[in-house]
């Protein structure tokens, strides 16, 4: 667990490098900082109320968890106590029918650590919608608030002691629901709250680094491993299921994206492979432990060519999602959990002691396709409803949105001061070793080259 706990952790600065690699060379080191200051802020909040609202005794029929034993992350004697994974209330206290822990004992802590990473990652991944227009001190306001808000009951709904799980009984193994279409709904919000970017679909704006693209994709899949996996709470077959299906459905998720570029456009590029890898792993997240594996890759293909499809909606309908968090999150994490209903296969027991239903496809009928609609449907809308008026509230106190002349200049200047690379000098004797030029005059044919 503290190593699935610690591949969950890097998946974070993963994104960042992912996301990095897609906004232009004058914002990459604010979107670095974006998604590193949401491992800060999370981290102190989880200690704080994070976890007991996340996991202690239900509070409001379900709706917040809350248990004095876990607000400051809890007394010595219960960090140390050990306890099966699964859903957990104060230590001593009854756990309610149907939510009897399945797998390996762990202790408290270790627990608390492995969904602090999750809920770490979960605002950082809004940050792609919104790049190159956001104050860094109205993010990182932001991902206080809406961590409160927003990640800790629906945390505490999906994988605690609240409705979805233990009264709905929806499949969600790791984070479909909670993680992915919260995220996605939430990044759907603050587009509309914030509005475009000046020169959207008038000026270049492609990625300034593939490279780092791919390198992000690529800690994405192997920290996913830890997310799918690791949230079984021990060694066993089920963990072996999502470790397989985790990897099967990427594999076709990425080669169901290539296909449409390739119908679409001509060509398939890197930067789709990378994204159509993330889509399979958005969407096999909730299924991951609830299908076959074959069923992971019917939904990993299918999710690979409709999240391909969905990137381009942004442009119908105007919306300025500028790394097409909605096409690939909202869209993955609605098409996994939805798509549980029908290739939902019946193994036996999994974490928490529910037993895993069969869908449509293998004589379930619609019950369990009804569960996942409404599971999904609910978090949409809660999270994009308390997104919308988080950012409406921010953005009118004026420490939100950048200025145009931020914007224009890049916010590695404007917010940081830095730099990400030196353009002064082309190669490493300066431009003085370039013929025709002479030191810090830039030769015509660099002009226009990023220069």
């Amino acid at each position: 667990m503290l190593a699935s706990a610690a591949l969950v952790l890097l998946m974070t600065p993963g994104l960042a490098f992912f996301y990095g690699g897609m906004v232009r060379a004058k914002n990459v080191l604010n979107m670095l900082m974006m998604n590193f200051i949401c491992l800060a802020v999370v981290g102190v909040l989880w200690t704080f109320y994070g976890f007991s609202w996340s996991f202690g005794a239900p509070r409001w029929s379900g709706l917040i968890g809350s248990s004095s034993n876990f607000y400051g992350l809890g007394k010595p004697g219960v960090l140390g106590s050990i306890w099966a994974f699964g859903p957990v209330y104060a230590i001593g206290e009854k756990l309610p029918d149907g939510t009897a822990a399945a797998g390996l004992g762990v202790p408290v802590v270790v627990f608390a650590m492995f969904q602090l990473m999750f809920a770490m990652i979960t605002p950082a991944l809004i940050s792609g919608a919104i790049a190159d227009r956001v104050k860094f001190w109205g993010w990182t306001l932001f991902v206080g608030l809406w961590v409160t808000l927003v990640y800790f009951p629906v945390a505490n709904w999906v994988f605690g002691t609240g409705w979805i799980l233990n009264k709905l009984r929806a499949e969600d193994f790791a984070g479909g629901t909670a993680v992915h279409i919260n995220a996605g709904a939430a990044a759907l919000a603050l587009v509309f709250v914030l509005g475009k970017r000046a020169g959207w679909r008038r000026d270049p704006m492609k990625p300034h680094n593939v490279p780092f693209v791919l390198l992000g994709a690529s800690l994405l899949w192997f920290g996913w491993y830890g997310f799918n996996a690791g949230s079984e709470g021990g060694a066993d077959q089920t963990a072996g299921l999502a470790f397989t299906t985790t990897t099967i459905a990427t594999c076709a998720a990425t080669l169901g994206w290539l296909l449409v570029e390739q119908i679409r456009d001509g060509k398939p590029t890197t930067v789709g492979a990378a994204s159509g890898a993330v889509a399979g792993l958005v969407a096999i997240t909730p299924a991951c432990a609830f299908v076959s594996p074959l069923g992971g890759m019917a939904i990993g293909l299918i999710a690979g060519i409709l999240c391909a499809l969905a990137v381009g909606l942004k442009f119908r309908f105007g919306f300025d999602d500028a790394l097409d968090v909605v096409g690939v999150h909202l869209v993955g994490g609605l098409t996994g959990t939805i798509l549980i209903g029908f290739f939902g296969f019946d193994h036996g027991a999994l974490a928490g002691g529910v037993e895993s239903k069969r869908g449509l496809f293998y004589g379930g009928g619609l019950k369990l396709l009804w569960v996942q609609l409404i599971a999904a449907g609910s978090v949409l809308a809660y999270s994009f409803i308390v997104t919308f008026i988080i950012g409406t509230v921010l953005k009118a106190m004026g420490i939100f949105r950048v200025s145009e002349e931020a914007e224009a200049m890049g916010l590695d200047e404007a917010e940081h001061a830095e730099s990400a690379y030196s353009f002064s000098t082309v190669l490493s004797g300066g431009l003085s070793h370039v013929p025709g030029s002479s030191a810090g005059t830039v030769p015509s044919e660099l002009t226009g080259k990023g220069v």
